[in-house]
């Protein structure tokens, strides 16, 4: 049982999936799971809605599970309610593997996350997560990049969760933390909310082949994203005011108005996979 391994071979190792290769050591990530869960059972008395959407693609197909962004613990509850099944694969800042000289890199690497290069086109992190996503594994990323309300930076959303899901030809999953963002509030103390973790139904990049092809990536996340924000507000999606939002961003509100996109459940998307195989 080795304690410390290099953090790039850990990257570049599966965790789950279908591969027969070595993965990366279970054992740390089994403990932090099992102490997470005990402990945020105590505090938040969480629950998870709809979990069959992103239990339906164990070892079916890779999917990129992506949420909105409120507080530090929505990557906990991420991982948290994956497990024990499935891993999440989190693609997370590259600055925070270098905290508390490289343990806290030591630990999400042992748990399955992996470096982006913020600000950047890091094709060595959309390499790893395509070949995860190949291997039937989750890949977990936050599109709005920082927590929303914190800082003076403006809500924006990236665009490469959709450009990895059409590189690992894999669905995009969305989902909300609801909640997080009571547990810490700038100048109050600590309050231990009940949290609700929900996951939506599946976006297919196909679905969006009616927008110009130099706007698909963008309008898939959108979306995606408004799913996210409709999840958390407990809202019809067309209530979503993205252009609140996000003030400084295109908005394609009207377009899927006139464009509906088509819903789909996971055991749809699955059934379609398999057809596929057999054929």
């Amino acid at each position: 049982m080795s304690l410390f391994l290099p953090y790039e071979k850990m990257w570049d190792m599966p965790l789950g999936g279908v591969s027969e290769e070595k993965q990366v050591p279970h054992w740390a990530g089994n403990l932090i799971w099992g102490f997470l869960v005990f402990v945020f059972k105590i505090c938040f008395r969480y629950r998870v809605d709809n979990r069959q959407s992103i239990r339906g693609f164990y070892r079916k197909s890779g999917v990129v599970v992506v949420a909105n962004h409120t507080s530090f613990l929505d990557v906990a509850f991420m991982y948290l309610v994956t497990r024990p099944q499935q891993w999440l694969r989190f693609m997370g800042r590259e600055s925070l593997f270098d905290n508390a000289h490289g343990l806290v890199g030591q630990i999400l690497s042992r748990v399955g996350a992996f470096p982006v290069k913020r600000d950047a086109a890091d094709r060595t992190s959309i390499k790893r997560a395509t070949r995860m996503l190949k291997n039937d594994e989750i890949v977990g990323i936050l599109p709005e990049g920082t927590r929303r309300g914190k800082g003076t930076k403006t809500p924006e959303i990236h665009s490469g969760a959709a450009f990895v899901a059409k590189m690992g030809k894999a669905p995009i999953l969305p989902m909300t933390v609801r909640n997080a963002e009571l547990v810490k509030q700038k100048g109050q103390r600590f309050h231990f909310p009940k949290i609700t973790i929900e996951y939506g139904n599946p976006i297919l990049l196909a679905d969006f082949d009616f927008l110009p092809k130099e706007d698909r990536l963008d309008g898939c996340t959108w979306y995606a994203m408004r799913e996210c924000f409709a999840l958390s507000q407990r809202v019809p999606r067309d209530q979503v005011d993205m252009r609140a939002l996000f003030p400084g961003g295109r908005d394609f509100t009207d377009a899927f108005a006139k464009h509906p996109v088509p819903e789909h459940t996971t055991e749809e998307v699955v059934a379609s996979i398999d057809a596929k195989d057999a054929s």
